[in-house]
């Protein structure tokens, strides 16, 4: 398989996944306190938003990309 359609493949499942969950989360530990034994720590939770418009960009560059390698490949 060429590399164009890999590329193509890559980035139209990163659109569809980009539409269909267009928020996610990632989360982080800090050390709030530290004393002596004692440790207090805190999770941050950091909401992610993913543009409609660039996942969707994503999809259709990807679409053509792999509609490119398909016709080269003739």
């Amino acid at each position: 398989m060429k590399p164009i359609l890999w590329l193509g493949a890559l980035l139209a499942l990163l659109g569809v996944l980009g539409l269909a969950a267009p928020v996610f989360t990632t989360s982080q530990t800090k050390d709030v306190v530290k004393l002596g034994d004692l440790k207090i720590q805190s999770t941050e939770h950091t909401p992610h938003v993913v543009p409609q418009a660039l996942s969707a960009a994503a999809l259709i560059l990807g679409v053509v990309l792999i509609g490119a390698g398909l016709y080269q490949r003739r």
